[in-house]
């Protein structure tokens, strides 16, 4: 938690009201009892009705007064948590923003998410109570034990007997609990991927018919989660029994000592009542500490857990240089190779080849053999673990991470669209981007007739583009990343949902209309690849061959085999 009170920065004011009016509350609350005690002993006792009046009139205007200190403490608090709690998911979500792959890979998708949204909720409401409670419950325990000595020492004894014993039972409690709520935590993340698996792949599940065992693994996962609650639950619980025994055993002993000293007249009947009043108070507050308590130990382990994200290094360093060089060669590998983390070998090895401006290069291969894992390197989506890659002449590190994304266009093998309307995804690469050229795009991309039929540019877009089809997703995708005429367009496997018709109409498009972009098309069909300069042919990771498709056909095997498999003989 220490890691973030920085962004406490700029709430001092906050931070300094909302407990200071909660103080000032506290104290009107350990006055009423002494007001009590006189309306009891002065006005009832004495039947003087006129000091009942003043006596009853102060406790409403000390009522009232309490109710201002408060709103005002509530008010101060709330501002300082959510202005607190703005500030670390912006900074949290521009770190994971900046993470690299390989990071984004090792963490997990689903406990980023469960830290971005659970983990900032439970801390924002630790941060909100203990503003308005950490000092203020404390204050009022031992302000009544105080206040208690004030009206008689002896009975002021059993309080410093109570307080103490009460302690040991709220902060054991504590120092058990917070390790097991980070346990807790932890099963949070696995239930959640494991929804989010099955949300995602429902299509799959019914598809194999495997509901009953996604169902069964599910409820391992829950069972597993609460009991994990239970059990910290169970410890967490025993904290309001307990402190209700220790109190109320105090208050037994203090009304049979008020009586005995009642009678021999060292005490009055309102003193004894101001005494209870207190130990009431110091019930109240010790169970409200103890609900504190829990609230802190939840969002002191879900700190801990942000904190851990944040303190996440970057595996990537940009540099400095803002535009592409101008070399011919628009793209370099040198003994090029990359395993992923925990990986047992290389995903692609010494990988070299140039690329010149303009040229349009092909690369296939069958599954598994790096085709995606060459291209991710380009725009640094990863790293290069032996080899170089180079960007207009120059190594890629040099370039910053603004450069390279207004410079490269990458259209994924997913086709991911976001909620909102169709224009708006077409500006995710170009913010200013005008609709004449984005219409342009929609042009090239052969998806102009699917904008038009669903209404134009405004038309709406549901989250991950489920209103559209697989095709129709694929070719605005296409559009997206020619949005801002990249001078580089990546095409991972992205036009294996169309039609050919469409995909060599594409693929024309984009040799007429951005004649100067140097364009790499990742596919396992052919007749995607075929009318390349140049095809790159790749296998187990390593370049089989280099040539255009006549000389590849005469000289390599893999692309060879792979042709024959899609074409027959007869079609040469």
């Amino acid at each position: 938690m220490k890691k973030l009170l920085k962004y406490l920065k700029g709430y001092e004011k906050e931070t300094l009201f909302g407990p200071l009016g909660k103080l000032c509350e506290a104290t009107l609350e350990l006055i009423v009892p002494l007001v009590i005690a006189s309306l009891i002993d002065k006005g009832i006792g004495g039947e003087n009705g006129g000091h009942v009046v003043r006596m009853s009139l102060i406790l409403v205007l000390l009522g009232l007064i309490g109710l201002g200190f408060s709103v005002v403490a509530q008010y101060f608090s709330a501002k300082a948590a959510v202005g607190f709690i703005t500030k670390v998911k912006r900074e949290l979500f521009a770190h994971i923003q900046g993470l690299s792959y390989s990071d984004l890979d090792r963490l997990g998708t689903s406990t980023l998410i469960t830290r971005i949204s659970a983990d900032t909720s439970k801390v924002q409401t630790g941060l909100n109570l203990t503003l308005r409670l950490l000092l203020r419950s404390p204050f009022v325990v031992f302000g009544a034990m105080i206040m208690a000595f004030t009206i008689d020492v002896k009975s002021g004894v059993t309080f410093a007997v109570t307080i103490p014993a009460l302690c040991v039972v709220v902060f054991g409690i504590m120092v058990i609990s917070m390790p097991l709520y980070k346990k807790v935590q932890g099963g949070v993340d696995k239930i959640l991927t494991k929804s989010r698996e099955n949300l995602s792949g429902v299509r799959v599940i019914r598809a194999f018919g495997k509901e009953k065992d996604e169902i069964a693994d599910f409820r391992r996962e829950n069972e597993a989660l609460t009991n994990s609650h239970k059990y910290v639950g169970r410890i967490s619980a025993l904290m309001n029994p307990l402190t209700y025994v220790i109190i109320n055993l105090g208050i037994i002993f203090l009304i049979y000592v008020g009586a005995l000293r009642v009678d021999s007249g060292d005490l009055t009947q309102g003193q004894v009542i101001a005494l209870y009043n207190y130990m009431s108070q110091i019930l109240v507050e010790l169970v409200k500490m103890a609900n504190l308590i829990i609230t802190i130990s939840k969002a002191l382990a879900s700190a801990g857990r942000i904190s851990a994200i944040l303190d996440v290094k970057s595996a990537q360093s940009f540099g400095e240089v803002k535009v592409i060089g101008s070399s011919e060669i628009a793209v370099e590998f040198k003994g090029v190779s990359l395993r992923y983390p925990k990986a047992a070998e290389n995903s692609v090895s010494n990988i070299s080849f140039a690329v010149k401006k303009g040229e349009v290069i092909g690369i296939i291969g069958g599954t598994g053999s790096g085709k995606s894992t060459l291209v991710n390197m380009i725009p640094r989506l990863y790293d290069a673990t032996e080899g170089e890659v180079l960007l207009g002449g120059k190594p890629i590190a040099d370039y910053s991470k603004e450069a390279l994304v207004s410079a490269i266009g990458i259209v994924p093998q997913k086709a991911v669209l976001f909620s909102g309307s169709i224009l708006d995804n077409m500006r995710w690469r170009k913010e200013d981007a005008g609709e004449d050229e984005v219409m342009r795009a929609l042009e090239i991309a052969q998806a102009k007739e699917v904008v038009e039929g669903k209404g134009g540019l405004d038309a709406r877009v549901e989250g991950g583009g489920r209103n559209f089809s697989g095709g129709q997703r694929q070719r605005l995708t296409i559009a997206r990343a020619l949005v801002g005429n990249p001078e580089i367009l990546i095409m991972d496997d992205s036009a294996s949902a169309l039609d050919y018709a469409t995909d060599s109409r594409l693929r024309q498009a984009i040799r007429e209309s951005a004649s100067g972009t140097t364009v790499f098309i990742v596919s396992q069909r052919t007749a995607s690849v075929m009318h390349a300069d140049r095809i790159i042919v790749l296998e187990d990771g390593e370049v089989e061959s280099v040539g255009t498709h006549s000389e590849l056909l005469e000289t390599s095997p893999v692309y060879k085999e792979i042709y024959e498999s899609q074409f027959r003989k007869e079609a040469r």
